[in-house]
């Protein structure tokens, strides 16, 4: 790690700690080293009653140790994921100090057991070759560096350090709980694979570290012919088929990233052969959804991503909980007030879930609500007044076995139930405009 520090350039160095034995003893071991000044990077996450005195005791420490001490307290959390929110704030600060202090380099205490549950929980859910090698020892960002030196450490080796040079830290109790699933690795998993060789950490290094090394020289082959394959923002199908099945994944992958500017656990494999599936479709005209209201198209040769649906595109895309078509939104949400045709309830009892969203096509009918018999969804549209360009491209609700349950804004079906009902399934459409 000393020879690291030489060749960072920064005046400042930010590190980010807890408290916790293992940030405590990178603390310490970069202020034995004495090279630069030190900056601590404290978030108080304000949900144990512990996190106002581990504050006080790191200020104290930073005050007794000549090093800036720098915290934020976080009141309120919005996020039903509190480690993802949690996660998100606490890069955020570390992002400020960092501007602040003009630094670059942000030091990190991720150790060898931390690699082994990051890597096998990897593996578990599923993910790229970037993400099986699990923590990187230096992670490059677009505008400073994660150096996690301690990951040749395991847990043990640092509390052993922690007690040699007499460094009081705290132990997060939350870290035993094993409602979190990290938490069942780190206590089930972890230690089994320690009793069958207890320097294990260093093996999963040395895998993490080949991956990195093949994952680096596939990226650089991808960047190397990119520009083959995506041009104009799109994917030209027939020269992207001359590809080895290999490339053309890391090909999808590196267009997702750069799609999602390579934010963290967004990508997934089913993501990845969606694409693929639908550039090797027979059909000309297609669009599937992707995370975060995006959509990969297809127009006969070519592929493109976008967060925008075009007319004139076929698409059956199933729902979860959001969805953009063009200018209108469709979500599901616990509550709604009013009972017009902005909204659909539905008893899941009553339909064949999962719902799809997709557009008209030539026959539909639906049985709508209140009426006897069934309705051409092409006249509806007509005494709706929709204009005939539109018609093609306004997203219908339908669940699995394609019964059309609901068109979003103008009719509901005799599956649709009124607010004083029965259901578990809410849904409301509006327009992009009134956000």
């Amino acid at each position: 790690m000393f020879k690291l520090l030489k060749d960072i350039k920064d005046d400042y160095l930010v590190v980010g700690v807890s408290a916790g034995p293992d940030s405590m003893a990178l603390l310490h071991m970069l202020i034995e080293n004495g090279s630069k000044k030190l900056v601590c990077a404290h978030v108080n996450h304000n949900v144990r009653k512990e996190s106002q005195e581990e504050e006080e005791y790191l200020r104290d420490f930073c005050k007794k140790n000549n090093v800036i001490f720098e915290c934020m307290k976080i009141e309120k959390y919005h996020e039903n994921n509190f480690e993802n929110e949690a996660r998100k704030k606490r890069y955020a600060f570390y992002e400020e100090i960092l501007k602040k202090y003009n630094s670059h380099s942000l030091f990190l205490a991720h150790h060898g057991d931390d690699l082994i549950e990051t890597v096998l929980m990897k593996i578990v859910r599923g993910s790229n070759l970037e993400g099986y090698a699990g923590i990187k020892t230096i992670s490059k960002q677009k505008d400073y560096i994660i150096h996690r030196p301690l990951l040749e450490f395991t847990k043990e080796d640092l509390i052993k350090y922690n007690k040699d040079n007499n460094i009081k830290y705290y132990i997060d109790n939350t870290n035993t709980d094993d409602n979190y699933t990290r938490n069942r690795y780190r206590n089930t998993i972890v230690p089994l694979l320690k009793k069958e060789d207890n320097a294990v950490h260093k093996k999963f290094l040395k895998y993490s570290h080949t991956l990195q090394d093949y994952y680096n020289y596939i990226e650089d082959v991808v960047n190397e012919k990119i520009d083959k394959y995506y041009k104009n923002n799109t994917i030209d199908i027939d020269i992207f088929n001359e590809e080895h099945p290999f490339m053309q994944r890391n090909i999808i992958f590196y267009l997702l990233s750069a799609t999602y500017n390579n934010e963290s656990n967004i990508i997934k494999d089913k993501h990845i052969d969606d694409i693929l599936s639908l550039i090797q479709s027979n059909k000309p005209n297609q669009i599937i959804s992707l995370p975060k209201g995006y959509f990969a198209k297809k127009e006969y040769n070519i592929v493109s991503i976008t967060n925008k649906v075009k007319n004139n595109a076929e698409y059956n895309i199933e729902f979860n909980e959001y969805l953009k078509i063009d200018d209108m939104i469709i979500e599901k949400v616990n509550h709604y007030n009013t009972d017009g045709n902005d909204v659909c309830r539905l008893n899941s009892k009553d339909i064949k879930l999962p719902l799809y969203i997709r557009c008209k096509r030539d026959g539909d009918i639906i049985s709508p609500l209140g009426l006897n018999g069934t309705k051409k969804i092409k006249d509806i549209f007509i005494d709706a007044k929709i204009p005939t360009e539109v018609r093609n491209n306004y997203p219908i609700l339908t669940d699995s076995e394609d019964k059309v349950l609901w068109i979003p804004n103008i009719k509901k079906s005799k599956y649709c139930i009124k607010k004083d009902g029965k259901y578990d399934i809410i849904l409301i459409s509006y327009s992009e405009r009134e956000e």
